[in-house]
């Protein structure tokens, strides 16, 4: 060994015992966190299979993950009715006389686990998780056709608010929290969709004016963030409001997930 090395040593030693340091902080708040959501119960509700006409895939399957890598348990819901429509998603066109069920279309994505809307009861959960989508707008309400004037399905709007009275949080990315906005905007929520200013990667941010004119407080958000109320136990981000990347998209989702498990504990 020679003379440079022998003092090169003591300073590779600490970097080496330095890197060791971070590698177990890191691997004790990865463990910690995957203990987040330990014998919780989350219901996820769904609205088809497919970003125009049903649940947006990427967003279910990140939520899904998060919630279950955090030790929580799911089980997935649907409303059991015809969509509004079919799109053919390699056109964006809507297919002419085509039908498909919302409850049959979400098993896709459940891998056929999936019960009746009817059969969700706050009572048996700790959380409700609602993933985006156009079925958001098209199945669970009507708010693809009506905007700021819309109604929510009737199943949809009892659940929410079940979960709401029961003090459970509830947990809504993309276009979901306009259907919150109808349900609690009176009660002054706060709640994101990203942007409030339409631009070339906020292309649907003209949501938040109906968010804002139903009464809810706006906030507007990062990709990455999520607007936690934690009075009304309410949890939103934007997932893809925003033109993002999916690991964009899956960073927004987990903001979200995190969010909720924090308050099943508050």
């Amino acid at each position: 060994m020679t003379a440079h090395s022998k003092s090169f040593l003591p300073y590779a030693l600490t970097a080496a015992a330095g890197a060791v340091s971070v590698s177990l902080l890191t691997a004790y708040l990865r463990q910690k966190k995957s203990q987040q959501g330990k014998n919780m119960k989350v219901a996820v509700v769904l609205s088809g299979c497919g970003v125009y006409d049903g649940t947006e895939i990427t967003e279910a399957v990140s939520a899904l993950i998060h919630l279950t890598r955090a030790g929580a348990a799911t089980s997935a819901f649907a409303p059991d009715k015809e969509q509004m429509h079919v799109v053919d998603h390699t056109s964006g066109e809507a297919e002419e006389g085509a039908t498909r069920n919302v409850l049959k279309e979400s098993a896709r994505i459940a891998r056929g686990d999936v019960k009746p809307l009817t059969e969700c009861s706050a009572a048996k959960f700790d959380a409700l998780v609602v993933p985006g989508g156009f079925g958001v707008a098209k199945n669970l309400s009507d708010f693809a056709t009506k905007g700021a004037e819309l109604t929510v399905d009737p199943t949809v709007e009892k659940v929410l608010r079940d979960f709401h009275a029961a003090g459970k949080p509830i947990g809504a990315c993309c276009i979901t929290p306009t259907i919150l906005a109808k349900v609690f905007g009176e009660s002054g929520c706060s709640l994101t969709v990203g942007s409030d200013e339409e631009s070339e990667k906020y292309p649907f941010a003209g949501a938040a004016g109906a968010i804002k004119g139903l009464g809810a407080s706006y906030q507007v958000c990062k990709p990455s963030e999520a607007c936690v109320d934690k009075e009304n136990k309410i949890v939103t981000s934007c997932a893809y409001m925003y033109a993002g990347l999916p690991h964009e998209i899956d960073d927004s989702v987990r903001a979200m997930v995190e969010g909720v498990l924090s308050l099943t504990k508050a």
